[in-house]
């Protein structure tokens, strides 16, 4: 697995490129989504290079023997904790979290992959009290 530097581009697309395929399927209403919210804007990317990264997520997700559509999360609990670690600065996580949010609804059903992907998120960045409030697509 490629290695980003904290806070980057990269790292924060590779979160929302494994809640888009966390319920084993790249739909088209996740990818509508993304260039409704201007996924790629919020985190410093061409559209482009957020497809491109999200390709090489899953390229390296093949590779190391993760990729396995069991109908859970693709990847194991410490490679979760590691890309989930990779992010660290608050405002960037509550953006990575509504985003994630949003997408893994936008099939209008959260899958249990998705699902672990978004409680991973609040676990490992204490975001427990925004589950609570609505959120709302920008």
């Amino acid at each position: 697995m490629r290695i980003y530097p904290a806070n980057s581009p990269q790292a924060a697309a590779r979160i929302v490129a494994l809640t888009v395929v966390a319920d084993g399927d790249i739909g088209a209403a996740e990818i509508e989504w993304l260039d409704r919210l201007a996924v790629h804007e919020q985190l410093g990317l061409a559209r482009h290079e957020l497809h491109a990264l999200m390709d090489t997520f899953c390229e390296d997700l093949l590779s190391s023997g993760q990729l396995q559509w069991a109908g859970a999360c693709p990847v194991d609990e410490r490679t979760l904790a590691d890309l989930m670690g990779e992010i660290q600065d608050p405002a960037l996580r509550l953006t990575l979290l509504r985003v994630c949010v949003a997408l893994a609804e936008a099939d209008a059903h959260v899958d249990e992959g998705e699902s672990t992907v978004l409680v991973a998120a609040v676990e490992h960045w204490g975001l427990h009290r925004e589950m609570l409030r609505p959120t709302v697509p920008n």
